[in-house]
């Protein structure tokens, strides 16, 4: 069982000191099980499952369940009963002691409503899929992974963790499967459960085919700056109406959307978002490539790889969604990640190669933003001085390095 630990550990100190805690991500991410394993150490917990008819019949008088309980309370799927959330700004209003550890897939009416109705009160954590990061000796063993994924990347016949979490994406149950047909399947079976239940419980009333092929369509798109305009002639509807679709993938953690920077530099700028599909492996059971070797000859390589890598990025250096950016401008000139932090920015270019190199396009980016630190992530096993303003970095040492 992959536990998550650091997660659940950062969960335990906010619980310390807030009285709601709304633990967000993506269905199957794993944000049950975390909870239940805080359940084990907080007793005593009540756990309350909102898709389970018996729990919902046990919540029709919220105030009378929910009343005589101590210790921490524990309500999954909590975009079910939006209309809890007064109830719980009563009750931590009156015994401010106790502890509420609400799960949601980031509808838009948890977010809605918690914000309305418990400001002050409560501590968002998003849970990602997993991170190279996580998958350290003290949370995965050999037990979990089986020996050849243990292996060193290049040694024949084998599999690297970093590259089995890329070609198979970070969801526990798709990365921990006994063997690529059946991570294939699992990612294969989400999608269709995703565009049939979740969207439609979510509030959409767009009927899941439309949703299905969208999604799809999008994949094609993988890194690509949005074209709402392509999109929008496609399904022969508004281009508002396809950004909706987009905004609700968005919403609910399966679609990323990387904004662009863009200031008084005295040079034109795009202004128009990044779209990544949040998770390399339902990017590729999208595509249908249901192996390595699919992948390699698909056209998405590439930018699969290179939003795999951001990824990585953006949780080794601890960034916030709101300090993380790509620049570029119509003659070319381009960076595909931005981070912003304070007054420092740092610049990261992605290629998949072996022999990094800088290019002119990272040389404008440089200058032009003033970055403050620039690096080149690659394919390589070695991380060296490009030259005394570029370092490039090999991709396995992304997780390693303490000096983002």
């Amino acid at each position: 069982m992959l536990e998550r630990q650091q997660h659940r550990l950062a969960l335990e100190r906010r619980l310390d000191t807030t009285p709601v805690v709304a633990l967000i991500g993506a269905r199957q991410v794993g944000k049950t099980t975390i909870a239940r394993r805080i359940a084990d150490d907080r007793a005593p917990a009540h756990y309350f499952d909102l898709e389970r008819p018996a729990d919902l019949a046990r919540l029709t008088e919220p105030e009378l369940s929910l009343g005589p309980l101590s210790g921490l309370v524990i309500l999954d799927e909590i975009q079910r009963r939006p209309d809890l959330f007064p109830v719980l700004r009563g009750m931590v209003d009156r015994h401010p002691d106790r502890r509420f550890l609400i799960l949601g897939s980031a509808a838009p009416e948890l977010l809605r409503q918690s914000s309305e109705t418990l400001a002050g009160r409560i501590s968002y954590y998003d849970l990602p899929p997993l991170r190279l990061g996580e998958l350290g000796a003290s949370e995965l063993g050999a037990s979990e992974l089986g020996a050849s994924e243990l292996s060193v990347e290049g040694s024949p016949g084998h599999e690297s963790i970093g590259d089995r979490l890329w070609l198979r994406g970070g969801f526990p149950r798709s990365f921990l499967a006994p063997d690529d047909e059946s991570s294939f399947q699992w990612r294969l079976d989400f999608i269709r459960t995703f565009v049939e239940r979740d969207l439609p419980a979510l509030g959409s009333r767009v009927p899941a085919h439309t949703h299905d092929r969208f999604w799809r369509m999008l994949a094609h798109a993988h890194g690509q700056r949005w074209n709402g305009a392509r999109f929008a002639s496609s399904f022969g509807v508004a281009a508002t109406t396809v950004r909706s679709y987009l905004d609700l993938l968005t919403s609910a953690l399966v679609v990323d959307q990387l904004r662009p920077w863009f200031e008084n530099v005295g040079k034109r700028q795009v202004k128009s978002p990044k779209v990544f599909i949040a998770d390399s492996g339902l990017l590729h059971a999208l595509l249908d490539l249901a192996d390595r070797t699919a992948v390699e000859r698909h056209p998405v390589l590439g930018a699969s790889w290179e939003g795999h890598i951001i990824n990585q990025l953006c949780a080794a250096t601890e960034s916030r969604p709101d300090q993380r950016y790509f620049w570029a401008t119509p003659s070319g000139a381009e960076l595909d990640l931005l981070i912003v932090r304070g007054t420092e920015r740092i610049g990261f270019e992605v290629k998949r190669t072996t022999q990094p190199a800088s290019t002119k396009s990272l040389t404008s980016a440089r200058q032009t933003l003033r970055l403050d630190r620039t690096y080149v992530i690659h394919g390589g096993q070695h991380s060296f001085w490009i030259s005394p303003d570029v370092e490039a970095v090999a991709a396995d040492d992304v997780v390693t390095r303490t000096d983002w």
